[in-house]
């Protein structure tokens, strides 16, 4: 970090080990915390389904948290030093009961996922407007925070798998329209720093990728990296608002679908060079997010075979 951050051992009071806390461990960025986080830190996972997240990270104690049930935050925050937080009900309260937890826990810092939607002042959304209540509750809570805004993941065109797989077809709404997306990967490393460094005490970190591409240009890229060209249909917004209703309740669907209007008009274009300024070293690429995962849209033999009798 430039500012002479350094990455420290802390004591608590007693003289134990302190405790990270993860919630949200089993989401794309979670995972990539538990898994950077320096060996020899004792590193505690919150889950509803602890069974999941112990076969997931054998190295870290897993225990079962809800954040509707304040008696299992009060045991999953007990000398915890430094959380994690990842929170996804834009209709519930969740971090207004974690935070009161852990200051009852005496927990030092959060370190919260946000979003980098939250500093358009164009964007009111359902959940803009819940992220921008969290970071105000957490900012006037008394405790040390650190926010963490990143734009979309690059983890999110793993939607397209599938339709890559079979019809060698990405579906999109607005393909033209850029997003500074990010590597998962990368916010999991700024999100350790925060959480295992002083010096990001009060600090809000925007996070995205070294270039903004449309989701024609990622079809492209995920083309090259197959070796096969790709093909991108443009979806309509009736048909992108199905295809979401699958998947979410109605006003977080229309609250996505405002969110892709503001990036169609260029509201997430912008490239930050944050990922550098905190880790040292340049956001990841596209290209680097799609190479570590080409598995996924990759056809299997039985795919590969349908479609090359389909020409």
């Amino acid at each position: 970090m430039d500012d002479g951050g350094q990455r420290v051992r802390w004591r608590a009071a007693r003289g134990e080990e302190p405790v990270v806390l993860v919630t949200g461990a089993t989401g794309m960025v979670g995972r990539e915390v538990v898994r950077g986080l320096p060996s020899g830190l004792c590193v505690r996972v919150m889950s509803r389904n602890p069974s999941k997240a112990a076969g997931m990270f054998p190295e870290a104690r897993t225990v079962a948290g809800d954040y509707t049930d304040p008696p299992s935050l009060a045991r999953a925050l007990r000398g915890v030093h430094t959380a994690f937080l990842v929170t996804n009900r834009p209709d519930g309260d969740d971090d207004a009961r974690f935070v009161s937890a852990a200051r009852a826990a005496g927990v030092r810092r959060v370190v919260k996922l946000s979003a980098a939607a939250v500093l358009d002042a164009r964007a009111d959304d359902l959940i803009t407007r819940w992220q921008r209540a969290n970071e105000e509750l957490l900012r006037s809570c008394g405790l040390q925070w650190t926010l963490l805004r990143p734009r979309a993941f690059m983890s999110n065109s793993l939607s397209w798998a599938a339709d890559v797989r079979s019809e060698r077809t990405v579906r999109a709404l607005y393909g033209t329209s850029p997003n500074a997306c990010v590597d998962p990967r990368d916010v999991a490393e700024v999100a350790v720093r925060a959480l295992t460094e002083e010096g990001h005490a009060g600090r809000a970190y925007t996070l995205t990728g070294p270039q903004a591409l449309t989701a024609v240009a990622q079809t492209r890229e995920l083309g090259r990296l197959l070796g096969v060209p790709l093909r991108f249909e443009e979806l309509t917004v009736a048909e992108a608002r199905a295809a979401l209703s699958g998947r979410c309740p109605p006003p977080v669907v229309e609250a996505l679908l405002a969110s892709a209007e503001r990036q169609r008009a260029g509201a997430k274009a912008l490239v930050e060079d944050t990922v550098q300024a905190v880790t040292g070293r340049p956001a990841r690429s596209f290209r680097q997010w799609g190479q570590d995962h080409i598995e996924a849209f990759t056809p299997a033999p039985d795919e590969a075979a349908t479609q090359q009798r389909m020409g």
